[in-house]
């Protein structure tokens, strides 16, 4: 054994204290043989094959916000093969994004992973497809999650495990009831209530009131808020957060448009809840900008191009004093799983998009939700199932 991989399996048994069931697994509890890193001793160096293929996310409701509603989500999946092992990502993109399934595939289609005989170099990886576009976020997330999957494959442990994270601690996830009528809203919120802890609503336009006491006439359970930058004048919208946190709303996210920052930081210094950043912040170089508007930050995969580019904005947000949280779009439960495993150290957690799609579409089981907590799997990488 090269003294290399020596220090990779000794590192891994140190660090990783080996798990291998399907449940949540707490650092609390005794650990189980390590799992040992994958070792290549065929003397050939093998390359990493990059595949991908469009798939279609069909919803079970219309799903509507502030400036749209939509039935269907494209989505590309992407696979990446090395030397027997295979690591799976996706790119999602609903249409405020302005990617399309050509776009992405034409991305992918430039990627050249052969050139690299190590996928273990995430930094250099993942620098070299970032470096190919100023754009083309949801591309570059699938890449770098399939990386992510591949590399705790190799290793054989989940990557929470491998990041040092406690399972136990994962937050409870929110679950999205989109603008509807009253009918509608009642029913969908009869449907997921006893099933979670915390909801979320989407508000921004005339019906706000509406949708609260309609969903209230079915739970009392706490409620974030997503305007999705619908209010446009900042009284207005500092007086409808006060009726809101009376009525139980526990946070709001980007109340009005992102450029509109002065506005914000004017609410935001005078809301009794936090206010979360979401159209406002793409990636960790926009944090600077926002700095002092916003009190947190929704991290979502297909906007800071993967769980690299995530995990880097939840510590420079912690160190600039915000509170953090992961969000999503319609997705498979592969990237939804991806943005669950670092969940343990954030603050707020809305990984629904897998339950937002009719089951036939999703390709896999991954992280689950039990009694509205975020559950994360103990397989290998990302730990999903495909089905």
């Amino acid at each position: 054994m090269q003294r290399r991989d020596f220090i990779k399996t000794a590192g891994l048994a140190t660090i990783g204290t080996g798990l291998v069931g399907t449940g949540l697994v707490s650092c609390s509890k005794p650990a189980k043989a390590p799992v040992p890193y994958h070792i290549n001793t065929s003397g050939v160096k093998p390359k990493m094959k990059l595949t991908f293929f469009p798939y279609e996310l069909r919803l079970a409701h219309t799903f509507t916000v502030a400036s749209y509603s939509r039935t269907r989500t494209p989505d590309v999946q992407v696979e990446i093969e090395y030397d027997g092992f295979v690591g799976y990502g996706e790119a999602s993109m609903p249409p405020y994004l302005g990617h399309t399934v050509e776009s992405v595939c034409a991305f992918l289609s430039k990627v050249n992973l052969e050139q690299f005989d190590d996928p273990f170099c995430l930094e250099d990886i993942i620098g070299y497809v970032d470096s190919l576009s100023e754009g083309d976020a949801p591309a570059k997330a699938a890449i770098d999650i399939a990386l992510h999957d591949l590399v705790g494959k190799l290793l054989g442990q989940p990557l929470w495990r491998i990041w040092g994270y406690d399972a136990a601690k994962t937050p409870n996830t929110t679950f999205t009831i989109g603008i509807d009528t009253p009918d509608v809203v009642r029913e969908k919120t009869k449907e997921c209530a006893d099933q979670f802890k915390i909801l979320k609503v989407k508000v921004g336009l005339d019906n706000d009131y509406e949708m609260i006491n309609t969903i209230r006439e079915v739970t009392q359970l706490p409620l974030a808020v997503d305007a999705n930058q619908g209010w446009t004048d900042k009284y207005k919208a500092l007086d409808e957060i006060g009726w809101l946190a009376e009525h139980g709303i526990v946070m709001v996210e980007q109340p009005m448009p992102k450029e509109m920052l002065d506005d914000i930081a004017w609410i935001t210094e005078r809301s009794p809840v936090p206010i979360f950043a979401d159209e406002s912040i793409q990636r960790l170089k926009d944090i600077p900008h926002i700095k002092g508007a916003f009190s947190g930050i929704n991290i979502k995969l297909m906007k800071c191009t993967g769980v690299l580019g995530a995990r880097k904005m939840v510590t420079y947000g912690k160190a600039e004093g915000m509170k953090i949280m992961a969000g999503c779009m319609t997705e498979t439960s592969c990237a939804t799983t991806a943005a669950a495993h670092f969940s343990p150290v954030i603050d707020f957690c809305d990984l629904d998009g897998n339950l937002l799609i009719a089951q036939d579409c999703d390709r896999f089981k991954g992280m689950i939700v039990v009694d509205g907590k975020v559950t994360l799997p103990d397989r290998p990488g990302l730990g999903l199932i495909k089905l």
